[in-house]
């Protein structure tokens, strides 16, 4: 069991929250989901995918111990990295139904940015624009990409990040669970050292932070710094959902 402490807020201009996040530290899974669609669609996208990816991933707690015990198993890593990815792409198959049979949910669909933490391996399953950081050293480190337009216009040399900076729809994004029936799932697995910690958020907190900003308050205990970050997060705008959860490696076994 590691200690983690995650808080979501509505935000200063939306009436609804559809952000949603998953703390389970026994089974070591966390997940931030930012979900998008009309009529209350994106809260149902983002709360069923979470709780579907949790569904398949929680029944293989014997497959996560082993690999907390016995991590240099390179099959059973790569198992479990195997299950995390198939648990989002359950996920993605699983809302697009939901959409499919409610003519008000159609086209909902939501990120998910899922972090399963076993012994010394994290694993880490990603779709869409929130983020995960990885904390060490007093340095926060971006380990997601965000799937979005102007990353895509980035990579690509489409465009500089100057004009990245001040172009509208920086929320337009290139994949989501649950809009179509598959998505590509980016998967990473990491080796942890004893202070590692690591942030899941959303683009409403994200987006009003540099990564050094979030470094200096990453310095701080769990709920100080997720309430810190909410608060920073409304006091430069609130134009969307808000949500942290920070994740601790302290009691991983080495």
């Amino acid at each position: 069991m590691r200690r983690a402490y995650g808080l979501s807020d509505l935000g200063r201009r939306r009436d609804t929250n559809e952000d949603f996040f998953l703390i389970d530290e026994e089974v070591g899974l966390f997940i931030v989901a930012d979900g998008m669609g009309g009529y209350a669609a994106g809260e149902v996208a983002s709360r069923e995918a979470a709780r579907s990816i949790f569904d398949m991933v929680s029944v293989e707690r014997k497959l996560i111990g082993h690999v907390s015990s016995t991590p240099d198993d390179h099959r059973a890593v790569e198992a479990l990295r195997r299950l995390l990815e198939s648990a989002v792409q359950s996920a993605t198959y699983m809302v697009f139904g939901m959409a499919e049979q409610n003519p008000d949910q159609q086209g909902m669909g939501t990120t998910a940015s899922t972090l399963l933490v076993s012994g010394s391996r994290a694993f880490v399953a990603h779709v869409g624009d929130s983020r995960i950081y990885l904390f060490r050293g007093d340095i926060a480190r971006q380990i997601t990409e965000d799937h979005t337009l102007i990353n895509w216009q980035l990579r690509e040399g489409i465009i500089t990040k100057e004009e990245a900076s001040i172009m509208p729809h920086k929320n337009v994004i290139t994949r989501a669970v649950g809009n179509k029936e598959y998505v590509e799932v980016d998967t990473s697995i990491h080796v942890l050292e004893t202070s590692d910690e690591f942030l899941l958020c959303s683009d409403g907190l994200h987006n009003y932070f540099t990564d050094d900003e979030i470094s200096e308050l990453m310095k701080m205990e769990k709920q100080q710094a997720a309430k810190k970050l909410i608060e920073g997060a409304n006091d430069r705008g609130g134009k969307d959902n808000i949500t942290a959860v920070i994740v601790g490696a302290e009691e991983a076994v080495f």
